[in-house]
């Protein structure tokens, strides 16, 4: 009976000592090991960013399978919507057509800026005259109905057919660039056949300016960075400040270069953070934004930024801070918008 009473004491003790790393709802254990799959689709432009995250995470979490695609920011909230992904990566702020979406699926998302991009407009390097654009130039160059040649830009400028690579229709950067450059004016991108190609893979825009003298296409700033030997970035007149800036780290940081620097977001599906490896993949991911962002070279967001953003993680907080009751985008900067005062569930 003695033998039976210490026995079963021991077994009592032991039982207190167990649980702590098996404990699923305390993902951040120390010592717990995780493995299943994660799924990330969106975003060309934030894609080198989280491959770089998933790089990361896997040194230390070897049995979690990550996939990161990259077919376009709609793209990516269209399989968000469906339950398809556990994680959208965005170049740009939720639509409210996609908030829409999400409610009626019932998909509740936690928003997280992760860095700031800058759009980066580029040409041939062999093209010598092409130097710095404004925004009005831009215009004749990207929007319906503009210019067929160079020299309809500005009489010093090439005389040499226009050719246009840029992003497809499904891309957050497609959109930015509508919004700046066409919304307003109630007009459209240009999309002639002879003129445009389009494509959501910024590699193959990359490749498209590379082999034509006269191209000139945009993407994000990193895919400019990777390539810069064979490309040029344009600088681009600031409407502000009527200086000629180009884009670097320093630039964009500053909001210097405008009205082309962006923030960069992933969105959490809400029940995905669920599943112990995307709690703690997402987890890792805001807890080393910073030097995530600048390796892919993009530019930190300022460190009230992160703060705010893990705590929302934290506290599961769900829904957009970029569009108002009415579904109208805010305005204003990322420290401005991103403020729990402006939550939108």
């Amino acid at each position: 009976m003695r033998l039976f009473a210490l026995n079963l004491a021991l077994v009592s003790l032991f039982c207190l000592g167990c649980g702590g790393d098996s404990d699923t709802k305390n993902p951040k254990a120390t010592g717990t090991k995780v493995s299943g799959k994660i799924l990330i689709e969106g975003s060309s432009t934030v894609e080198p960013i989280s491959n770089k995250a998933k790089q990361q995470f896997n040194v230390e979490n070897k049995e979690v399978e990550i996939s990161v695609g990259g077919e376009g920011t709609s793209n990516g909230f269209k399989s968000f919507v469906k339950n398809e992904t556990d994680i959208s990566d965005a170049s740009r702020p939720i639509k409210q057509k996609e908030l829409d979406s999400c409610r009626k699926e019932g998909v509740e998302f936690i928003e997280l800026p992760v860095a700031y991009d800058g759009l980066t407009f580029v040409v041939n390097n062999k093209n010598s005259a092409v130097n710095e654009l404004t925004v009005d130039q831009l215009k004749k160059i990207f929007v319906e109905d503009g210019a067929k040649n160079w020299k309809e830009v500005d009489p010093s400028f090439p005389d040499a057919p226009i050719k246009i690579f840029m992003p497809g229709t499904g891309s957050g950067t497609y959109d930015y660039a509508y919004e700046v450059l066409a919304k307003k004016d109630g007009k459209k991108l240009r999309n002639e056949a002879d003129m445009v190609t389009m494509s959501e893979q910024d590699n193959t825009l990359v490749e498209g300016v590379k082999g034509d003298e006269a191209g000139i296409g945009f993407f994000g700033f990193a895919y400019y960075e990777a390539n810069k030997n064979d490309l040029k970035a344009i600088k681009i007149v600031n409407p502000s400040s009527s200086k000629a800036v180009g884009p670097t780290m320093q630039t964009i940081e500053s909001g210097d270069y405008a009205p082309f620097s962006r923030p960069l977001f992933i969105y959490v599906n809400k029940t995905a953070l669920g599943k112990l490896q995307v709690r703690k993949f997402v987890e890792f991911y805001l807890e080393n934004a910073k030097s995530l962002a600048e390796e892919a070279k993009y530019v930190a967001l300022p460190a009230e930024i992160y703060t705010q953003a893990k705590q929302n993680l934290e506290d599961q907080v769900v829904g957009t801070h970029f569009l108002d009751d009415k579904g109208d985008k805010r305005s204003g900067g990322l420290s401005e918008v991103f403020k729990p005062e402006n939550l939108v569930k």
